[in-house]
């Protein structure tokens, strides 16, 4: 994090990133002094509201961040950045974004956790938008524009007054990642019974991880007449994340139900004595680990892999059949994960994987409609991003007869067809035969 004394020392000159979070009220005039480096801009956790019409003049600007502000509006000077693609203006109290605002190379929105009703018709007239980030808001609807958003891979609509899914929505050619729970539109799925393991049976030990959701703690769950077992506990926070609401993605890893892919359930937590909500899972083995990380600034929705990431084709394959058959038994449940991605899954050198993180988990109707079988085949093209990035990797072991056919599959999987897309039942078929 940089400081205000520094900027207006000049010792930051040349710099490509400015990170500012200081209690701004008012846009430093100083940034001006960068504009022939600056490309992201964060000022992010301050208390500003506006930003100065000449915003422009930061003519290499790519990235632009301002959540944690107390805008009401999404400023009409962002839309005048000829270079800007991404901007994040998240947890501000924004309620109008005119289509002025948004910049021409727009690919990145996030206006998350706002009180934007309406969207502008201007946003489906930015032919590179590929990832929307909407959840927490008031929209009762999304602009039809949006259809001519052929290269819109990511939305994330949960938490809004959305009545229905328009069919364009499920149309559209590159979908690959929705998540759109806590609407009136979402099907009630029923929870599956699950245990209830009393706060006072649990010891917690370290911390082993936190997301935007909630923080995991390793902990001791003490039985009656029982071994002591060493579990893991997920704490919910309340806020809304980018996905939505972190308790509809306690209820999703509950109705999940079991399966050898997902991570198992031991039970909800009761009697915490703040009412945290939480839930006790399996604790897993250490040789797991993360397959992929997050997508970067540059990937946009893309994961980024590390350099030395590589399998054999046998458990390239076994991670593929494992996702493959753990997706369709979530959506057998009336579930869509909505974020299939190498991220939120762990795996051993043996290719035994586990896929997690039920933030963008949305229910739908188990009946074969037209509607569940475009929200399964969305789906099915995240898979098919994910075979095409299993099989860069593959370093031995694989026929190019093999290679072929899988090359087939990840082509069908991702066709912009969306209902002649194959399903995970015969996505695990084709596995199968390899």
């Amino acid at each position: 994090m940089h400081t205000l004394a520094q900027l207006r020392a000049g010792t930051l000159a040349g710099i490509t990133r400015l990170d500012l979070s200081c209690g701004l009220t008012a846009f430093p005039r100083e940034i001006f002094d960068l504009a022939d480096t600056l490309e992201v801009l964060n000022l992010s956790g301050n208390a500003l509201s506006s930003l100065p019409d000449d915003l422009h003049r930061l003519t290499r600007l790519r990235v632009l961040f301002c959540s944690d502000n107390q805008f009401t509006e999404l400023p009409a000077c962002v839309g005048q950045c000829a270079a800007l693609t991404m901007v994040g203006f998240k947890a501000n109290r924004i309620e109008r974004v005119p289509g002025e605002a948004l910049p021409p190379l727009l690919r990145w929105l996030i206006l998350t956790d706002n009180r934007v009703s309406e969207l502008p018709t201007e946003l489906g007239e930015r032919p590179y938008l590929q990832k929307l980030m909407l959840a927490g808001n008031r929209l009762e609807r999304l602009p039809d524009s949006l259809r001519d958003c052929h290269r819109l891979e990511l939305i994330r609509i949960a938490a809004n007054r959305l009545t229905t899914l328009p069919e364009w929505l499920l149309c559209l050619p590159s979908l690959t990642w929705l998540a759109y729970a806590g609407n009136p539109l979402e099907t009630e799925a029923a929870l599956e019974a699950t245990a209830s393991i009393p706060w006072s049976a649990l010891h917690m030990a370290q911390t082993l991880g936190e997301g935007a959701s909630g923080v995991i703690h390793r902990a001791t769950w003490t039985r009656p007449g029982q071994s002591d077992t060493q579990v893991a506990v997920k704490l919910y926070k309340g806020e809304m994340t980018s996905d939505g609401s972190p308790l509809h993605e306690m209820n999703a890893c509950i109705t999940a139900g079991t399966h050898p892919n997902l991570i198992r359930v031991e039970g909800r937590i009761v009697d915490h004595p703040q009412q945290t909500a939480g839930l006790v899972m399996q604790l897993i083995e250490p040789s797991y680990r993360n397959l992929a990380g997050l997508p970067s600034l540059a990937s946009c929705s893309r994961d980024v892999y590390a350099d030395d990431t590589r399998f054999t084709a046998d458990v390239a394959l076994r991670i593929a059949r494992g996702i493959a058959s753990v997706a369709g038994h979530l959506h057998h449940q009336g579930i869509t994960h909505g974020d299939l991605y190498g991220h939120n899954i762990l795996w051993n050198e043996h290719g035994d994987c586990l896929l997690g993180d039920f933030g963008a988990a949305s229910f739908h109707d188990t009946a074969d409609n037209l509607e569940s079988r475009a929200l399964q085949r969305i789906e099915v093209r995240a898979f098919g991003v994910l075979l095409g990035e299993l099989l860069e990797r593959i370093d031995s072991g694989l026929s190019e007869e093999q290679r072929l056919a899988l090359e087939d599959l990840r082509e069908r999987c991702c066709q912009p067809d969306v209902l002649a897309r194959p399903g995970f039942g015969e996505v695990l078929q084709r596995l199968d035969s390899q």
